[in-house]
């Protein structure tokens, strides 16, 4: 299980794919970027598939039905189905059942996937804030959402109508770069009314919940490419967890984290599923060391010595840094040290 204050990445000696019966995969940014598979991710999930591990999606945006991103995931050459998709609209609208009787009426801001997931829970989704909403639920909507949803969401919350948001992702990762996510759209409706939503997705404990009750995992371990929420979910949750290297966290990002955004292990794309995860080890003279890389502190720098892989050597950053930061999170000049490993 995670242990909180990580001071280092762990180490496994079984590919990560027999070490867990269950990998909780984000989607964009891990699996696809813009639609399009990320290198190697069909390849190596099928491999894992192959070799017994279950595979599931978890996905803070809220836009498509688990069938679409099943039917996407299959096109891509992953084979999915719905059942294997878990998404924040799913969590959200869980969370709204748990608190409002069957029928009652929510307004909709954002895809269809929120308004599936509220029907499948018993909820009646409308267009309108008068239509007599009991809640407002807002989630990703696309880029072409129109500015005048927001302004329904605004007048149902004035009139102290509960808000729920599926999400608060402030970006999402795309084929032309990191675009706004929802967390954006939260913020123009927390400034129109003051008010804070109840929040659902990762990396708060109503997606964790979701995500176990529709997979039955025992030993999960979370797969995602965000510190702030596939990571801190994980930390949350009391599982372990895999960061990929291939959507919106940066090696410096990654040095920097504090104690809840430090990852079990740290891989370079999904190929790390199919291996053992190496040993960080102390030199015993306040360094670290994985492969043939040593890394340590001098001053207000992190520096590294040695040669080898470039994930050897982030790796026996990641433990100088955290290790050196303790409880909090690390401020030490890293340039230097990455530029040595091509980053």
């Amino acid at each position: 299980m995670v242990r909180h204050g990580r001071s280092a990445p762990d180490g496994s000696a079984a590919p990560l794919s027999a070490a867990y019966d269950t990998a909780l995969l984000d989607l964009d940014g891990v699996v696809y970027a813009g639609g399009e598979a990320i290198p190697y991710a069909v390849e190596a999930l099928g491999q894992a598939r192959a070799g017994g591990m279950h595979l599931a999606y978890v996905t803070n945006n809220a836009l498509r039905t688990p069938d679409a991103v099943a039917a996407h995931l299959t096109g891509l050459g992953v084979p999915a189905g719905p059942d294997d998709v878990i998404t924040s609209a799913q969590a959200v609208a869980r969370l709204i059942a748990d608190q409002l009787p069957p029928g009652s009426r929510v307004l909709v801001i954002g895809g269809e996937g929120l308004r599936v997931a509220l029907r499948e829970r018993g909820l009646v989704p409308v267009e309108s804030a008068d239509d007599d909403p009991a809640a407002v639920v807002q989630g990703y909507g696309g880029p072409e959402l129109p500015w005048g949803r927001f302004a329904e969401a605004s007048y149902a919350i004035a009139r102290g109508v509960p808000w729920y948001a599926s999400n608060t992702d402030l970006t999402i990762p795309g084929a032309r770069g990191i675009a706004p996510g929802n967390g954006a759209a939260v913020e123009v409706v927390r400034i129109a009314t003051g008010a804070e939503p109840q929040v659902a997705g990762k990396p708060l404990p109503p997606m964790h919940r979701e995500t176990i009750l529709r997979t039955g995992a025992r030993r999960p371990l979370v797969v995602g490419d965000r510190l702030d929420t596939d990571i801190e979910g994980a930390y949350n949750g009391g599982v372990d967890s895999l960061l990929v290297l291939t959507g919106v966290t940066t090696p410096a990002v990654l040095l920097a984290a504090p104690p809840e955004h430090r990852p079990t292990y740290v891989d370079a794309d999904l190929r790390g599923l199919l291996t053992a995860q190496p040993d960080v080890t102390g030199t015993g003279a306040g360094g670290f060391r994985c492969g043939g890389w040593t890394a340590g502190v001098e001053g207000d720098a992190l520096v590294l010595d040695g040669s080898g892989g470039p994930l050897d050597g982030l790796r026996a950053l990641c433990a100088a840094a955290w290790t050196h930061a303790a409880d909090g999170s690390c401020g030490l000049e890293a340039g230097k040290a990455l530029a040595r490993l091509g980053w």
